[in-house]
Order: C-alpha cells, then structure tokens, then sequence
C-alpha cells in the first residue's frame, strides 16, 4: 500500500500525517510507504515547522528528516490512496493534476472518522502550539481509523 497525506505547504499538517500513519504502520507490521506532499510549492526541501515536529516528538513519532515537496500530477501514479487535509485542498491537486486527477483515490482524511462529513483538519500554521497538539489528535485518530480497517481486512 502505498498512501500520499496533502496539504497546502507541506510542513505542518500532512508531515504529521505521514510519521503518525508511517509509524501505525510500522508498529502493525505493515510494509506500507508513506510520503507527503504540499499543493502551494512554498516550502519546498524545509523541514516539517518546529511546532510539528516537537509534538510528533512528545508522542514518539520522529519527522524531522522529512522535507516539503510539492504535489504533482504523477503523484497519482505512484500512490494507491492519497488523503487530503482540506476540501481547498483537493480543489489544489486537481488544478495541479489536472487530467491525471483520479477522484477514486483521493479523500479527506477526517471522512475516516466521520464518513462524509468532508471536515478539514484545521491549519495550524498561524496559531500557537495547542493548536498543533489538535491537530495532531484528530490526524491520529484518522490513522488508527485506516490501520484497523487494512488490518482487519487482511484477517478476512
């Protein structure tokens, strides 16, 4: 399985969502990829930001090796599934991917939790470190959703 997390920059919210999901992954035995991309190309090759990467840490989650890339249409290509942080969001990769857009692979990553409901995780990037630790819970949450449902189905 290989899954892609998007959001706008690339350095706050779906960093998180690849270590936490990269992570889940690992710890359930499986040999999934992971990768994160940002749809604005604004900080392309920075490190996820400080307030990230500390609250991944304080919940052992290590992402301080990853660096911001932009989305792209090939991204479809190469990826099973790709989960978006925002409805904006999407609206961004299919601009950006234009006829290679595939609608089949791609969700908000809250319709794990609340099928749906096409709720955003929030954009942490100009509030302060509470704001971060939200994030971080709901993203968490979502991934625990996607682990259990790939694990069961590969006990059926």
């Amino acid at each position: 399985m290989k899954i892609l997390m998007v959001c706008l920059g690339n350095i706050c919210r779906s960093p998180l969502a690849e270590g936490i999901l990269q992570h889940k992954a690992q710890q359930a035995g499986l040999s999934w990829t992971v990768d994160s991309a940002g749809t604005n190309g604004y900080h392309v090759g920075e490190a996820p930001h400080h307030l990230s990467q500390k609250v991944a840490l304080l919940n052992g989650v290590d992402i301080s090796s990853q660096r911001s890339r932009r989305f792209s249409g090939a991204d479809f290509d190469q990826f099973d599934m790709i989960y978006a942080m925002a409805g904006d969001v999407v609206e961004e990769m299919k601009w950006l991917a234009k006829n290679r857009f595939q609608e089949a692979k791609v969700e908000l990553l809250m319709n794990e939790l609340h099928p749906g409901s096409d709720m955003d995780v929030p954009d942490p990037w100009y509030g302060t470190e509470p704001g971060y630790h939200e994030v971080y819970k709901m993203i968490e949450a979502a991934c625990d959703r996607i682990i259990a449902r790939h694990t069961s189905l590969a006990h059926q």
